[in-house]
This record gives C-alpha cells, structure tokens and sequence, in this order.
C-alpha cells in the first residue's frame, strides 16, 4: 500500500486501541495491543505521517531513532538494591527507569496529554547486545521491569534488508506479535503532499514528466545510486532559499540530494528550462487576465513537456494566492477570538493591561498578515476564473486543465478556499473529471468481463 494508506490503517488501529468499556479502561489492555510495524524503502515519509497523525488526532508523540540507542539508554542502568527475604538480607540488581520510558512520563507531566503514540525509528537496525531487549519490549512492551503507560500506542517502523545491510530478520514469535503495514513509494500521493506543502513547482512538474525518476535504488560498478521523495523535499526547500537568497542552482547542488547522476543531470537541465519558460509567459500577466497574442500563441504551440510545466507554474502561483486568502481568513477568526477574550477578561481585570498583554501575543501575527500583500477573495476568484479561461483557449478540454484542476482538488489551502468562496469554472471541469472518471471505471469492469470470458 502507499503511504496515504497506511496512515490511514495506523489511524484506525489507533482509534481501536483508545477505545474503552463503560468503566473508562481500555478494552484493549496495553500489553495485548500489538505494536504497528511500518515496513517500508528509505526517504517514503514514514516519520512524516507520525507526526500528521499525532497532530490529527490530538495526541503526543514521541520519536527515536534506535540505532542511536545501547542496551544501556534503553533498558536503565544497574544499581544495587538492599532486601529482605524471610528474615535474611540479600543485595539484588535492580535497573532504572529506561530512557525512552521515562520520557513517555515526562511529556505527560509537562502537558497533561495522557494519550499518544512512542514511534521507534529502525528499530530492525538495532545493535546485536540491544536485539534481544527490543524483542521483548515488541512483544510485552517493556523494557526491565517498567512498562509504556496506558493510552500510549507503540509504533515502530524498519527498512526491508535489501535497503540497509543492518537490519536484523525478527522470527515468527516476533512477527505474530506485530501488526506488520508494509507501504511503497507512490508520486500520486507524494504530489498531493507536495501542492499542499508547496514543494517547489519545478520538482513537481519535472516529476510529472519524468514519474519513473521520482524513486529509484540501483547498484552499479560505482557503488549504490538512489533517489528518494525525501531528497526531492530537501532539494526542493534548497531551491527555495537559494532563489530567495539570489544563489544559483545548479546540478553540483542538485547532486546532493539526487544521488544518482543522471537523474541529477536531467533535473538540472530542466530546472534551466523551467526557469525561461517562467520568464516567458509572464504568468502574474495571465492571472490577471492581461494575455499577450504572443504569449496565447505560445501555450497553443508548446509541446508536452512545456505545456506541464507551464501549468505547474500556473497553479503553483494560484494556490500561492488561495492559502494566503485562507490564512487571512484564519487571522481574522483568530482576531475575533482575542476580541471576545478581551471582553471576559476585563470584566474582572484591568481592561489596560489585558489589552496590553493580548496586542503583545498577537503582534507578531498581526506584522505577518500585513506583510502578505493577500488579494481579496473577490480578487483571488477572478484570478482563478483567469487561470481557467487561459488553458481553455489556449489547450482546449486537455490533459492541462485535468492537471489545473486536480491540483487544487488535492490542496487543503484550494479546497478550502473553494468550498467557501467557490468558484463556476471549477466546479465545471471538476463534474466533468468525475463523470471522466466515471467512464474509466466503467472501461475497466468492461475489459475485465471480456477478459474473463477466455
């Protein structure tokens, strides 16, 4: 399954687990609610979905590498204990608190959170004198003799052998003990994540192009060559601030985080491209509804690849203009909120100094909102209504708008904005995916009935 999914079964199993009977205890008992093992290649967003969940679903989280970790930081160290048994005295060996355990505690002390989710990274790559102690802890979740605490889910997650020569094959004692996902790298959901976090456009839409160069492990003479979706979100924040700071870019940095050379040689020469083909069309012009004859006879000449990436350019731009609607939007909410605050609290305190204390809480907030230069609404509607008009002119009912229009279907900041503000060109050619959708579905139940009469 890809990664979108297995967030998914985590949340479920998650849920499960948080369940309780009528008396508040859990109808899972912690040590029958087996740990999640998420099995999957390196760089796929593992880590990432933890933290999406934890935030989700309003519980803490805490992370740890185990590779980092000795028999030592995980078990608890040593110390000699004085007891009495049956009359006679004996000095025992007793251990303290581990670690990783330990922190569980402290994170509960210090927000009151009593439910969460310990997630332990690598945890196939532990050390030879750790293995036998994370055996028992996945299969009794203990280590020594103190527990993981009630409501805290035990998530843990390893690369399969063939990606790391460290791992360690667990037995089937283990693995009947673990709730096994296993997931693969997808660009689909990986696009969706990308729009929505604003990746770069220039590595999306070379991924669009080039899909088979989104993920890739090979072993050549030379030694090892990969790719991963977490390199391609790196690059990307490195193209950001390169550009931001006027650094050039080019493929000595883009070899740094695609770490196979001619994967590296190729984005570096698209990136180029992308770069000329966003000083040609002028896109704030097209935004605006100001298109040149020039500029329309371009788009209506231009071959795949440009066609792609214009639209990425197009979208990465609107969606730009939609998550600062929505994010003043937000800030107004926020305003509101402090407003009502001001007017409970200075019934019973000095209405100078709440206001005082609230202006200083929200000042940075305010200095940010002004700064965005946001468009209205209104303003971001017609730029939208712009957008499509171009591509219908300029492409006709091609892949382009299915492009245009899935991309804001898979941004949380677009389907927002739209679900509010709405948008007739939109929901237009969205009906008209869904019914294009539709057929294929159809198309491939019929293919499947032909098929089955062989």
């Amino acid at each position: 399954m890809n990664i979108k999914e297995a967030k998914k079964q985590i949340k479920n199993a998650m849920r499960a687990y948080f369940t309780k009977d009528e008396h508040g205890n859990y109808i899972i008992p912690v040590h029958k609610q087996r740990p999640v093992f998420l099995m999957g290649p390196p760089g796929i967003g593992k880590t990432a979905i933890m933290e999406q969940i934890a935030s989700e679903m309003g519980v803490g989280l805490l992370t740890y590498s185990m590779t980092h970790h000795t028999r030592q930081s995980a078990l608890g160290l040593p110390f000699i204990e004085h007891k009495v048994y049956q009359g006679q005295e004996f000095d025992i060996s007793e251990y303290t608190m581990s670690e990783i355990i330990a922190s569980v505690y402290e994170l509960m002390e210090e927000t009151g959170i009593r439910e969460g989710i310990l997630f332990l990274d690598e945890i196939n790559c532990v050390s030879e004198t750790l293995t036998p102690i994370m055996l028992q802890f996945l299969q009794y979740k203990v280590f020594g003799r103190h527990s993981v605490p009630e409501g805290w889910i035990v998530v843990t997650a390893g690369n399969p052998p063939e990606y790391n020569q460290s791992v360690r094959e667990f037995d089937i004692v283990t693995w009947d003990r673990l709730k096994r996902i296993d997931c693969e790298p997808d660009f689909g959901v990986w696009k969706e994540y990308a729009i929505d976090t604003g990746v770069h456009p220039s590595v999306i839409t070379y991924l669009e192009i080039r899909p088979e160069d989104f993920y890739s492990i090979e072993s050549t003479v030379d030694g090892k060559t990969f790719v991963t979706a977490r390199g391609w979100d790196d690059l990307s924040q490195m193209i950001i601030l390169y550009e931001h700071n006027d650094i050039e870019v080019d493929e000595k940095l883009v070899r740094q985080y695609v770490q196979d050379p001619k994967i590296a040689k190729r984005f570096a020469v698209y990136y180029d491209l992308f770069n000329k083909y966003k000083s040609d069309y002028q896109v704030e012009a097209i935004l605006r509804g100001e298109v040149s004859d020039e500029i329309m006879a371009r788009a209506k000449a231009a071959g795949f690849d440009e066609r792609v990436s214009f639209t990425g350019l197009i979208l990465d731009a609107a969606t730009g203009e939609m998550k600062r609607v929505m994010d003043k939007d937000a800030m107004v909410k926020n305003l509101l909120q402090t407003l009502k605050t001001f007017r409970k609290r200075s019934m019973d305190e000095d209405p100078c100094e709440v206001m005082a204390q609230l202006i200083a809480d929200k000042e940075k907030e305010l200095a940010g909102g002004r700064k965005a230069g946001t468009l209205s609404q209104d303003e971001c509607s017609i730029m939208i209504d712009n957008m499509f008009r171009f591509c219908e002119e300029a492409f006709g009912d091609g892949q382009e708008l299915f492009l245009i229009t899935n991309g804001l279907t898979v941004s949380d900041h677009g389907t927002m904005f739209l679900s509010r503000y709405g948008c007739e060109e939109y929901f237009r050619h969205n009906k008209d995916l869904m019914i294009y959708d539709k057929e294929k579905e159809i198309d491939k139940i019929l293919e499947d009935m032909e098929l089955s009469e062989y």
